[in-house]
């Protein structure tokens, strides 16, 4: 197996050198795009040999084999010149996208549509593009450590300064996946998919569980959807379906799911299984939440998803969400959002993670959301996970461990019986729907099975700051109103 992250760290050292690639963002969209090349002209290798009579959607000279491959091929600036005047204008805008390797071209069109090439150099070019060579795509183990990739290209997308595009642990992808368990015909959906991680878990989950003809693996290959608005993620995504053997990704969108009016959604639209992390903490584009009606007007992305995912799901249709605590106790909006959703679907667990999860992107708090469509909400349960014993964080070297959820796995139950089987723990508590209608919706509750908890995120120290305040301005008027009667009764 070749040295995956070494060659991707010499990469962006070539990279640096050269005076068109302007920081971490373009370094990273130059990286991906190549990638994508290089990663589909291993597959079509794969498919040659597979299927009879197979034929590319790209012209001969522009397969990645033919103008890339030979390490003393095109370099300087005849390589420049066909990368910017042959390659890239073909990819976006040229590719025959009708008969038998039509669809093949759309995925590649809407992949290129907003990539660019940034390096000015074809010499440089020439030896990322050697580079790149040295992973063999069609070999298991290179295949597999391109996940690290993605968390390195991730990581780097943080550092410049591109906030809420991070990683979602793959523990934590799998366990929910795990746990929503998408039956082999059952559509899944990932409704702002980044890099495609609950997809590919999907897919994985599938496969171990249910696949076992050529036929199955059909049903399969159809039942994945997604969609992402960014150009970059969206590239990442398709390029991690055609690793997984999804070969033309076709229902991976390059859209925003927020853009097509709410009320628009209807039957056809609905699916069985939605996993997703929507972006938090960001706001939408002006207009976007004119789509939703009035009691749902947000700009807060992560509450306009939570909307779309409640409307788009299948009765009996199971979803699982992560969001920030911030969610869980806020008001307005959120309160209306929380009354929908436990009113149509019944919330039956609440996994609630500690610091650190997705560190380092962000150090917000977060949970898990797992619900079913069809019936209101009866009781929540909720379960602490705790760190593992000698850890008090995680970090880059320490991430969170599928293993870790062994527990609640366990403990989980079965939804067919109402999770007759669970049991209150150090851990586990259960809530009454009243309780939760009670506290105003508030989802916050903490566990009673241990002392008062000292909360530092930032969204509830603002909360407390404004009730505070609130509790302050009463007494300010209550002081007024005393001093305006003494006033009155001394003139009398």
């Amino acid at each position: 197996m070749s040295n995956v992250s070494g060659i991707i760290k010499s990469i962006q050292d070539i990279m640096r050198k050269d005076v068109g690639v302007d920081g971490d963002a373009q370094r990273i969209s130059q990286l991906v795009w190549m990638f994508f090349l290089k990663i589909f002209d291993d597959r079509e290798a794969e498919l040659e040999l597979i299927e009879e009579n197979y034929k590319s959607p790209l012209p001969e000279r522009l397969r990645w084999r033919n103008w890339a491959k030979n390490p003393e091929g095109m370099t300087g600036e005849q390589l420049a010149a066909f990368v910017n005047e042959q390659l890239f204008p073909t990819l976006k805008e040229k590719l025959t996208t009708h008969g038998p390797t039509g669809e093949r071209a759309r995925v590649i069109r809407s992949v290129f549509e907003d990539a660019y090439n940034y390096m000015k150099s074809g010499t440089l070019m020439r030896q990322v593009i050697n580079k790149i060579c040295e992973i063999d795509f069609n070999n298991s183990g290179d295949r597999h450590t391109f996940g690290s990739i993605y968390e390195q290209i991730l990581r780097d997308l943080q550092s410049a300064g591109n906030a809420g595009e991070f990683y979602t642990p793959r523990a934590v992808t799998r366990f929910i996946v795990n746990r929503v368990d998408p039956k082999l015909d059952e559509i899944v959906l990932d409704p702002a998919c980044g890099t495609g991680g609950f997809l590919t878990c999907a897919i994985d989950h599938k496969r171990a569980q249910y696949v076992k003809t050529k036929e199955d693996e059909e049903i399969l290959v159809n039942s994945i959807r997604g969609f992402e608005k960014k150009a970059l993620p969206h590239m990442l995504a398709v390029t991690n379906m055609i690793l997984h053997g999804i070969d033309t990704p076709t229902n991976i969108k390059h859209d925003n799911t927020l853009s097509r009016p709410y009320k628009d959604y209807g039957n056809a639209d609905r699916v069985h299984v939605i996993a997703t992390n929507p972006p938090f903490g960001g706001m939408e584009e002006d207009g976007i939440e004119n789509n939703f009606p009035a009691n749902l007007r947000t700009r807060e992305t992560a509450d306009l998803f939570m909307a779309v995912v409640i409307k788009l799901l299948k009765d009996q249709g199971r979803a699982a969400v992560v969001l920030p605590d911030g969610f869980l106790f806020g008001e307005g909006m959120k309160t209306r959002l929380k009354q929908i959703l436990l009113k149509e679907c019944n919330l039956h667990t609440i996994v609630r993670l500690p610091n650190g999860v997705f560190s380092p992107y962000t150090g917000i708090k977060t949970n898990l959301l797992f619900f079913t469509k069809g019936k209101p909400t009866e009781h929540v349960w909720y379960y602490e996970h705790p760190y593992p014993v000698g850890v008090k964080s995680y970090n880059k070297t320490k991430p969170m461990r599928f293993e870790e959820f062994e527990t609640e796995i366990n403990w989980w139950g079965s939804e067919a019986d109402g999770f007759k089987a669970r049991v209150q723990t150090e851990q586990a508590w259960k809530v009454p729907v009243a309780d939760i209608v009670a506290r105003n919706y508030n989802l916050d509750i903490k566990n009673p099975h241990v002392g008062e908890q000292v909360s530092h995120d930032p969204d509830e120290l603002l909360k407390q700051y404004r009730q505070q305040q609130d509790a302050i301005a009463g007494l300010r008027n209550q002081l007024k109103d005393i001093l305006q009667q003494a006033l009155h009764r001394g003139e009398a």
